[in-house]
């Protein structure tokens, strides 16, 4: 509701032009390839919106570089049917070179902009060559390196919880799952490996719940009938309710159903400390735990945190940028010379858009259609403000049941249960980038639905 409002209360101003936008920042205007008329962009980062840009962007005039500690995209949506089997790890990524073989692509991390010389430093993350340095030149660069998850410097959530945000932590979480069935264990220890528990009350720590839910209740339950006595699972939130972003009617629907499932919700609660396996929970104590994933909002990249001469959101941390996505300098005269930001990593001054999918796919595409339609028609074509149009949220529940709130779009758009089920698939899949996952994702759904999750542990 924050995004529509702000939506609404953002200030109308004339379409500029090109010419006038270059005007107002003092930039260098070197092109440093022969190759394309456009020169060259550096784009940090392969999330959803750098990916979507790359993806957008007229090869033919610019020469395109894409800077990512890894080499893939990750639907992050499908994260949690990864983690649990439902879906295969293959269904949720998409490789940055095998979409084009006309981006150059280095597998390392950006440390360092260097906003004079329009460098860009950085060093590699190959298993071979980690650590290596080396430089980039740009002549507009593009930083989407997205951000991390946020721990609010609570102790040892690093080294002891899960975190959604990537393949890898996936793999993770499916290696967890067979421990209480080693021999040997007393009924107070299989409790304690069997309790899984859930920090984040939002989209992501809801369908998470609910995946791991549908698991034990369709999977373990029958491999492991032993243990179900054993199984429990808590899902907390420092906020007083679930899903606090959606309508309220839906966050009700969606905690009615928890509580019928025997899923434990602690809301208004907040995690002091992490031990290996204790949480330290105020007003509740030490709480013993097998498994915990940790989904609690989003905290500043580290290049971001370097990037001293840029303007900052001071709330966030997030990059500043003005209604066409053009970084704002920090002393508040003009921008950055020919350095844009989107995605979570960035906000728009007196706009502030959630760090969502959707907001990010959106940025990437004004920003891929702006620089198309620069490179075509020249300095004197108009551009807009960058115009944020909501479309909703959704999250599953669990037992084929979801909540889609689409009340954004229509006052009356809101569906919990089986129907807002088909819908959250419909759309999961029409959102799959190519067509190799828009078949793999029904597949594995189909194998999931005959024959059970996969529990291979790798």
């Amino acid at each position: 509701m924050n995004a529509v409002k702000s939506l609404l209360n953002k200030p109308t101003t004339p379409v500029r032009t090109l010419a006038e936008l270059n005007a107002r920042a003092v930039h260098n205007t070197k092109t440093r390839t022969l190759t394309h008329s456009q020169g060259r962009i550096v784009v940090l980062g392969s999330g959803w919106a750098g990916f979507k840009f790359m993806k957008d962007l007229s090869r033919k005039d610019y020469e395109v570089t894409v800077v990512s500690p890894r080499n893939y995209f990750v639907f992050t949506p499908l994260l949690a049917s990864t983690s649990v089997g439902t879906l295969e790890f293959r269904c949720a990524t998409e490789p940055v070179r095998g979409y084009s073989h006309n981006i150059d692509y280095h597998q390392a991390w950006c440390d360092k902009i260097d906003i004079e010389n329009q460098v860009v430093h950085c060093t590699s993350n190959l298993d071979d060559n980690k650590g290596s340095p080396f430089t980039l030149d740009y002549d507009k660069l593009i930083i989407s390196v997205g951000s991390y998850s946020n721990t609010f410097g609570i102790p040892g959530v690093k080294e002891h919880g899960f975190f959604l945000k990537d393949i890898q932590d996936a793999r993770k979480i499916r290696a967890r799952f067979e421990y209480a069935a080693q021999p040997g264990l007393s009924d107070k220890e299989k409790a304690e490996k069997l309790h899984f528990a859930v920090v984040g009350g939002g989209p992501t720590g809801v369908e998470f719940s609910s995946e791991l839910h549908d698991f034990i209740s369709e999977d373990l339950s029958r491999l492991y009938p032993q243990l179900m006595a054993h199984t429990r699972m808590t899902l907390y939130d420092v906020a007083p309710k679930i899903l606090g972003t959606f309508d309220q009617n839906l966050s009700a629907y969606a905690t009615r159903k928890f509580a019928r499932r025997g899923i434990q919700i602690k809301t208004g609660r907040q995690v002091l400390e992490v031990m290996k396996d204790r949480l330290i929970v105020k007003d509740d104590g030490e709480v013993p735990f097998g498994m915990l994933v940790w989904s609690t909002g989003l905290m500043q990249n580290p290049l971001v945190e370097s990037c001293q001469n840029a303007l900052k959101d001071v709330h966030s941390h997030r990059l500043m940028t003005d209604s066409y996505l053009r970084v704002l300098a920090k002393d508040g005269e003009g921008v950055l010379p020919n350095i844009y930001a989107m995605g979570d990593c960035a906000t728009i001054k007196d706009y502030d858009l959630p760090a969502t999918a959707q907001v990010a796919q959106q940025k990437a595409q004004y920003l891929g259609d702006v620089l198309n339609k620069a490179a075509k028609k020249g300095p004197d074509s108009q551009v807009p403000e960058f115009s944020f149009h909501n479309r909703g949220s959704m999250a599953y529940i669990g037992s084929w049941e979801a909540v889609v709130d689409m009340t954004p779009v229509h006052k009356k758009a809101s569906e919990g249960g089986h129907l807002a089920w088909f819908f959250w698939r419909s759309a999961y899949l029409s959102m799959s980038v190519s067509f190799r996952n828009k078949m793999l994702i029904p597949m594995f759904w189909f194998l999931t639905w005959m024959s059970g999750r996969d529990i291979t542990r790798f």
